[in-house]
């Protein structure tokens, strides 16, 4: 793995002294809190974890194991918010011990599911989803707000929202790079996939086909390259968001093709790169080196998971994945899971050194 500049050192201690210099620090907090506010016309539920003073417990949600406390009453943090964008079809549980570490720093996270590309509704799963994708952040910020202010389920963490982090994975990634100030559009990806369809398959096609390396892959080739440029073409026009809430936006293996990458040369926020060399559904080539390529040291490989895949970073990971998926998504021979604490303390010190924020949780008090 790669590091950040020496500098991170000095901007964490000087946010130290900043959230210190009054009260001094308070105890660390016990757990995780879990809460989650439904779904409403505008927007899907939005999972929220955050610090706590209550007992852990074991729950359950779906196959994953989870150590949280629902409903918990909130206490102590640092004051600060972390939004996390999971990928195509995903789950907010997947990223739950990203969200857990970042909680144990004092951060409150929140998680939305994004509509139509989450594990139960594909339907938008693809460019429809990838432009709704950062106002559905936004909307998650504005729910914080909300629940944050005096009298509401959040008040007691006297949340900042003037600096926001976020991180996205894949299609999360995608997310991220937007919010840090880039634009794609549909005929981009198309433009890629019309000369880089063999390279670069599951990219362009998803789960629809999988080339084997038999006879029918020419066709499958020829198919989906008139697929493409039939439905994504002729959309040229730019998609881009402005959250200026947002402060350091961190991106893992993102679908980036779609970008014009000269938007991304010069990021509007401090913004890193998570990357995996045997990235089997977004090559790093056109994907995350091709992102870092354009930005060089404006936007630094945060974690290089030099043995990784695609879903390397998913964690708890998805179990029983098979055919297609699992090649996709399962880990490569010879990566070791044990190594994604290292990795999710380096997301977390990222934050920690962007967003000012203490490393450990901190008793209430004003920023």
């Amino acid at each position: 793995m790669r590091g950040l500049p020496l500098r991170r050192t000095v901007r964490r201690l000087l946010g130290l002294a900043a959230l210190l210099g009054g009260l001094g620090a308070g105890a660390a907090c016990a757990a995780t809190g879990l809460m989650v506010l439904p779904a409403t016309e505008g927007s899907g539920p939005l999972t929220l974890a955050y610090p706590t003073q209550a007992p852990a417990q074991t729950l359950q949600r779906g196959p994953f194991t989870l150590q949280a406390v629902p409903d918990a009453p909130p206490a102590g943090g640092n004051h600060r918010l972390v939004v996390l964008s999971h990928g195509s079809g995903g789950s907010v549980w997947t990223q739950f011990d990203l969200a857990q570490t970042l909680v144990a720093a004092g951060f409150t996270v929140a998680m939305p599911l994004h509509a139509g590309d989450n594990f139960e509704d594909l339907r938008d799963a693809g460019p429809v989803s990838w432009a709704r994708r950062p106002q559905e952040v936004s909307q998650a910020i504005d729910r914080v707000a909300a629940a944050s202010a005096p009298g509401g389920r959040l008040a007691p963490l006297q949340l900042d929202l003037r600096r926001v982090g976020m991180y996205g994975m894949s299609a999360g990634g995608l997310t991220a790079l937007v919010l840090a100030g880039g634009r794609w559009s549909p005929a981009r990806l198309a433009r890629h996939c019309g000369a880089h369809i063999a390279q670069d398959f599951a990219a362009c096609v998803g789960l629809s086909m999988e080339l084997t390396g038999g006879p029918l892959d020419g066709g499958k080739l020829a198919l989906a390259r008139r697929v493409i440029r039939a439905r994504l073409g002729e959309d040229t026009a730019w998609r881009s968001w402005d959250e200026p809430r947002i402060a350091a936006v961190v991106a893992a293996v993102p679908m980036a093709a779609t970008f014009d990458l000269d938007s991304l040369a010069r990021p509007r926020v401090p913004f890193a790169l998570v990357r995996a060399e045997h990235d089997a559904w977004l090559a790093p080539r056109f994907h995350s080196d091709a992102v870092h390529a354009a930005c060089a040291a404006r936007c630094p490989v945060l974690v290089d998971l030099r043995e990784g895949g695609h879903g390397s970073t998913l964690s708890p990971p998805v179990p029983g994945l098979s055919g297609h998926l699992a090649r996709l998504l399962d880990d490569p021979p010879g990566f070791d899971r044990g190594s994604l604490p290292a990795v999710f303390e380096r997301i977390r010190d990222y934050f920690v050194e962007q967003l000012s924020a203490v490393r450990t949780a901190q008793s209430a008090q004003t920023p």
